[in-house]
């Protein structure tokens, strides 16, 4: 029997063909077989049946809590790649961390709309989103999301009522397909430590892949706190020469008299309080990597003899007359601009053209947008852990992160975070108060400086008023232990406006006396 046409765009599926749909997809998932390929399979015959542009199912990861996308239809691996959130971002986080369906009539028109795929050209098509949770015994495992050409709202809203039908079958598959994700290895072409998919850091992981295998000396370029250290281990774990020692200095953080005996020892009675022998870096780094970081700093004197070590693999202890062998892999790095410097007589241009065998150059935080709320998601449970329960953003922090500059870049978040751990409350919400005072401030809004546009807001406002409003009665009844008037008069508020706004959020001060945590 031949399969139903899918239906024209605008018009509502046929009663009989919705049945079809659903006793093809019932055979699917009843049927033997590895679940992310039944997952695939199911987007598949949704397109066959519907008038779909694009299919998505995305799972929260168990580890980390990021939303990523599992199975599609009509994307290709590089957008495939991009679709990941945050529960509570964009339409499919707030789907998820909700649980409640959304309906986009035109997506390009709805700010909580990202196109984080990248997969349509909203300037040109007017499309509609479609998103419902995936749930399995009360808990939301994912969403289920479809685009397609706009059409009416009576026609969305049945659509809608079908993909949560659809969502009900596909939830054990996606059960199993989350519980793989736990046991998964980091994503493929992802160095162990990296956080981000961002288009400029998977062209980094590229870098570190192609250059990791080869003896070639590389430069590592970027501003400070952009992961240069990271990113010269990544290498070095990706060479031949991951088994033997990985071996850094800091190059701007010991006076010139030190550095040369720093980097190629010295002998006993080479100076004065040279009691004993000892072996520099070059020699501890033997068979393995030397990393030296801000090389940019180093003097003169102790660039001519770096150079002669890179031309010669060769170098003589202080005070010492035996020659050497340097069998290391040199990796540089610095924040200045070497080839400027060495124009101006600043750094030898001969040690330059030696050490930018292969530059790489890390991106600042501030060009990588999509990956601000990833990797504060995982400083946040890196330092928010120790069996307290997880801790998430407040949709007004995820705001202030993304329109926030980084100066810092991924070192000054990590700081950030790790504060915002300290401060948390009860609820274990990161709220606006948690972040530093430079957070809260205009002066360094995305729109400035000729950065990217801003992200769109992450909710309305109401939504993160009532998150934050939430938040604070709980902290202010906690620290009270549960004393109602006292918490009222520290937030200025009277007893009967606490009493309506403790109703409202389902709380009672009885579970703070008890010495309970309130469930968000």
């Amino acid at each position: 029997m031949p399969k139903p046409l899918a239906a024209p765009a605008g018009a509502p599926l046929a009663p009989a063909s919705q049945l079809a749909l659903l006793r093809e997809l019932t055979t699917l998932v009843n049927s033997a077989g590895d679940v992310a390929q039944s997952l695939e399979r199911a987007l598949a015959l949704m397109a066959e049946h519907l008038p779909i542009i694009h299919a998505m199912v995305t799972l929260v990861d168990p580890k980390s809590g990021e939303i990523r996308t599992s199975a599609a239809f009509g994307l290709n691996p590089a957008e495939r790649r991009r679709g990941r959130y945050l529960q509570g971002e964009g339409v499919t986080g707030r789907v998820i961390a909700s649980g409640r369906a959304m309906c986009v009539c035109d997506a390009g028109s709805e700010p909580l709309f990202l196109n984080r795929t990248r997969s349509r050209d909203l300037t040109r098509e007017r499309v509609s989103f479609l998103c419902v949770p995936i749930r399995l015994h009360d808990q939301v495992v994912g969403a289920l999301s479809v685009d397609q050409h706009s059409t009416d709202a009576g026609t969305l809203e049945d659509e809608l009522h079908l993909l949560q039908v659809i969502a009900a079958l596909l939830a054990h598959t996606a059960l199993e397909s989350q519980d793989r994700m736990a046991e998964a290895a980091p994503p493929r072409g992802r160095p162990a430590g990296f956080v981000g998919n961002s288009e400029a850091m998977h062209a980094v992981y590229a870098q570190i892949a192609q250059v990791g295998p080869s003896p070639a000396t590389v430069l590592l370029q970027g501003e400070s706190g952009t992961g240069k250290e990271l990113a010269a281990r990544a290498i070095h774990a990706a060479s031949p020469r991951a088994g033997g020692p990985f071996v850094s200095l800091n190059c701007a953080a010991l006076p010139e008299s030190l550095m040369e005996s720093e980097l190629f020892g010295h002998e006993r009675g080479a100076f004065t309080g040279a009691a004993q022998t000892r072996k520099g870096r070059f020699e501890l780094a033997a068979g393995g990597t030397l990393f030296l970081d801000e090389v940019g700093e180093l003097a003169p004197a102790t660039q001519a003899k770096l150079l002669r070590v890179l031309q010669e693999r060769a170098f003589e202890r202080l005070g010492g007359m035996e020659t050497l062998r340097a069998d290391v892999r040199i990796i540089t790095a610095t924040n200045r601009d070497l080839e400027r410097m060495a124009e101006a007589g600043a750094f030898r241009l001969d040690l330059f053209y030696r050490l930018n065998v292969f530059p790489l150059c890390l991106p600042p935080l501030r060009e990588r947008q999509e990956d601000i709320l990833p990797l504060a998601a995982h400083f946040l449970g890196r330092f928010a852990g120790g069996g307290r329960g997880p801790a998430h953003l407040s949709l007004a922090v995820m705001d202030m992160l993304q329109r926030y500059a980084w100066p810092g870049n991924v070192r000054e978040l990590q700081n950030v975070m790790e504060r915002a751990a300290l401060l948390l409350g009860p609820e274990r919400v990161v709220l606006p108060q948690h972040l530093p005072p430079a957070l809260h401030g205009g002066a360094a809004l995305a729109s400035a400086g000729g950065r990217p546009a801003a992200p769109p807001p992450a909710g309305s406002l109401a939504e993160r008023l009532e998150e934050v409003e939430r938040a604070s009665i709980v902290e202010a009844l906690a620290a009270c232990a549960g004393h109602m008037g006292k918490a009222a008069a520290a937030l200025g508020l009277t007893e009967r406006v606490m009493a309506l706004r403790l109703k409202k959020y389902g709380l009672t001060y009885k579970t703070f006396r008890e010495g309970k945590r309130p469930h968000s």
